[in-house]
């Protein structure tokens, strides 16, 4: 039995492991494919929950949505970097 890990051990284990993964993956897009999918659904239903709108409005639509989503979490990172930094002075 092996001794128990610490977080940074864990952390390098999953990434070896990832990037293992990777490196024997042939076709990285449709790998990833069934969860950009599942990510647009879950925009298109916050955009349309009754599915009134054709589907052109709701892609449109739900397009923005995840332009803005991806935008907030880069202000977020941003901002937690600022404090990291302010932090370490």
């Amino acid at each position: 039995m092996s001794p128990a890990q610490t977080p940074a051990e864990r952390s390098l284990a999953g990434s070896i492991a990832a990037h293992t993964s990777w490196a024997f993956t042939e076709d990285r897009a449709a790998r990833t494919r069934p969860a950009r999918d599942a990510l647009m659904a879950k925009f298109e239903q916050e955009v349309d929950p009754e599915g009134k709108l054709l589907p052109e409005e709701r892609a449109r639509r739900a397009e923005s949505l995840k332009k803005a989503y991806f935008q907030k979490l880069a202000l977020k990172s941003a901002q937690a970097r600022r404090a990291k930094s302010a932090g370490a002075r």
